[in-house]
This record gives structure tokens, C-alpha cells and sequence, in this order.
């Protein structure tokens, strides 16, 4: 039986925003890298010899931009793919015998002065075995704003990246991208079992669209879900608990296997059982949604050139102004067109 354990780790999220330089804001990110070397070692003494697979939060290391104009943020709070803090990220996966997720800003030299927000999987060998871009943000640049140039350089392998592994078939979806289907099916359509999810999300009482999301995700695509959230952001105007809690792991049924509380946490550990994922996915029955897709039907309605368009960026410097215009565009279009009714 393949069975193993993953951990999605609940960190607080010390942003950079408030550095006074750079230097100040690489030595704050090498100091998240430093006490996550100490607190891995401790989740596998918890969860035991069998943890494989541990999940970080989004943009843990450093926060989010919060109205730093993009190439300054590119240059302060980026990392380079050949970088200190990939590197040192990876002799942590090496050192534990794990597969490392989590998610960073990314400079890329073929697209100087601004960042893409990236998912990334260290192997316990400590290689870079899986690069996202995240395809869906609301103000900052994605590989589809480049998309042209983007497909040249690496290809669809590029925008929806499987690493098939001893521990299952991993895949990685940013934050927000899990609410979605068509954007997650994807990774499925290439044989992603396993759904690493870096999340920073509010903490609610009672059931959250993320959550909803997570559970019909792991539903629809017969996957497991690792879904991993800050335990607060700390230093910047945000009361600290706002984003707090929720980590958990969901089943390929939709059943949440384990929860954490809100605070800095490796409790919620749960076992991932792929033999009985893929004997769920090789039945004929009619939960198994797989072999009853008929894409034929869905494709007309999804080439519609309507929505949000591609190349948006290929010759113009990326700003706030510059997305909410777009997004203005497409609504005028699909309110003209009928989708949507005016208010």
C-alpha cells in the first residue's frame, strides 16, 4: 500500500514591506528560511518517520506587495531561480528527506523588471523538481498577461507542471486559484493526484468560499488537497489574526481529514492513501468523474474570446491602472454581449 503523511505547516508571515532597503528585506527572508530549519525537523519528530510531504503558506517569506510598485517589488522581494533562498529551501527538503512546497515571488531574466508569484516543489534530494506561475492574479503579472512569449519559452509543460513522483502524481495551485475548476482540472487533465494549495486566506467562523472550493476541487478531480495558510500576518495594517488558521488536508471525497486552529501549528498531519486514490480512480462508478468527461461539449463555450484576454502586457509597463482597465473592458463585454445583466 502507498500511504504516506503531509503536513500542511501553519506559519506567521513576518512581511517585508516596512524594511527600510533592500538588504534589510533579503536578511528578513533569510531569517523565515532560518527558523523553518529549525520548526521542519520538529513536524516530522510529531508527525513521524512517514511525513513526506510538507506545504508552506503563500508568500510566507516576505508578505505581499501591498501597493509596492511592481519593479521595486521584483528587485527587493523576488528570488532568482539560482538564488540564496532556493538554495537554502532546498537543503531543507534534502535534510529531512521531504518534498518541500510553498510559494515565492520570482524574477525570470526573460522578463526583466517584473516578478511572477510562483509555486515551487523541492524533492528530498533537494532538487527544483516543479516551477508554477501563477495564471490568475487581480493586480499583478501572470505568464498569460506574456502569454505568447511565455509558450515560446516553456511550453504548456511550463504552464500547468505535474512532477510525477514516488509519492504521487504533485501539482500546485496559488491561493485564490483554487476556487477555479477550470484552471485546477487542468493539472488533473495531466495527472496531478496530489494538490499542494500555499494559501493566505481570512479566518472565518462557519464555512469559507475557499473551503468550499477546497472540497469541491478534491471532489470533482478524485485528489487530495494540502492546503496550507498563514497564522497571521504580523507589522503591517492588517489586524495580526485576520488571515489565520484553516490548514488542512481534504480527501479525494471531500472529507477534511484535519484542521488547524488558528497560531503557528504542524498539527494538522493526515495520511494520504494513493493506493485508494487510484483504485477510486480506475472503478467504473458514477462518483468517478474522470472517464466521464465529454469535453467536446464545453470547448465551443470556453475558445470564447470574451473574457480576459492574453498578451496584455507583451508591450506595456504593468500597473494597478493597467489591470483594473482591463478588467473594466472585459465586464463592458460581457455585459454588452449578454453574460452578465447591468446592475
Amino acid at each position: 500500500m502507498l500511504m504516506y503523511r503531509a503536513l500542511p505547516m501553519q506559519l506567521e508571515c513576518r512581511p517585508i514591506n516596512a524594511c527600510p532597503d533592500k538588504p534589510a528585506a533579503r536578511r528578513m527572508m533569510m531569517d523565515f528560511i532560518d527558523r523553518l530549519a529549525v520548526h521542519v525537523p520538529g513536524a516530522r519528530i510529531l508527525a513521524g518517520p512517514d511525513l513526506k510531504l510538507v506545504v508552506l503558506p503563500e508568500y510566507v517569506m516576505t508578505g505581499f506587495p501591498m501597493g509596492c510598485p511592481i519593479p521595486k517589488w521584483a528587485d527587493w522581494a523576488a528570488v532568482d531561480l539560482d538564488g540564496p533562498e532556493y538554495n537554502a529551501l532546498a537543503r531543507i527538503a534534502q535534510d529531512n528527506g521531504i518534498y518541500l512546497c510553498g510559494n515565492a515571488y520570482e524574477r525570470d531574466v526573460n522578463f526583466p523588471g517584473i516578478f511572477f508569484q510562483a509555486c515551487f516543489i523541492f524533492d528530498p534530494a533537494g532538487n527544483h523538481i516543479l516551477r508554477y506561475r501563477r495564471l490568475t492574479s487581480m493586480f499583478s503579472p501572470t505568464p498569460h498577461d506574456y502569454w505568447d512569449k511565455f509558450l515560446d519559452l516553456y511550453g504548456m509543460d511550463g504552464v500547468f507542471p505535474v512532477a510525477k513522483t514516488p509519492i504521487g502524481n504533485l501539482a500546485a495551485i496559488a491561493s485564490e486559484e483554487i476556487q477555479y475548476p477550470e484552471l485546477v482540472r487542468c493539472f488533473v487533465l495531466r495527472g496531478a493526484e496530489v494538490l499542494c494549495h500555499p494559501s493566505a486566506e481570512p479566518l472565518y467562523t462557519g464555512i469559507t468560499p475557499k473551503d468550499i472550493a477546497k472540497r469541491a476541487r478534491a471532489i470533482e478531480n478524485l485528489a487530495y488537497v494540502v492546503s496550507a495558510n498563514v497564522a497571521g500576518h504580523r507589522d503591517i495594517p492588517f489586524l495580526t489574526a485576520t488571515c489565520d488558521g484553516l490548514s488542512k488536508v481534504v480527501d479525494y471525497q471531500g472529507r477534511v481529514l484535519v484542521e488547524a486552529g488558528p497560531g503557528e501549528s504542524a498539527a494538522a498531519v493526515a495520511d494520504i492513501n494513493l493506493s485508494a486514490l487510484r483504485r477510486y480512480r480506475n472503478t467504473i462508478q458514477i462518483n468517478n468523474f474522470l472517464p466521464r468527461l465529454r469535453m467536446e461539449l464545453y470547448a465551443e463555450a470556453y475558445a470564447s474570446e470574451r473574457y480576459y484576454p492574453p498578451n496584455t502586457l507583451s508591450d506595456v509597463e504593468p500597473s494597478p491602472d493597467h489591470f483594473a482597465r482591463v478588467q473594466r473592458a472585459v465586464l463592458d463585454g460581457l455585459r454588452e454581449s449578454g453574460v452578465i445583466e447591468p446592475e
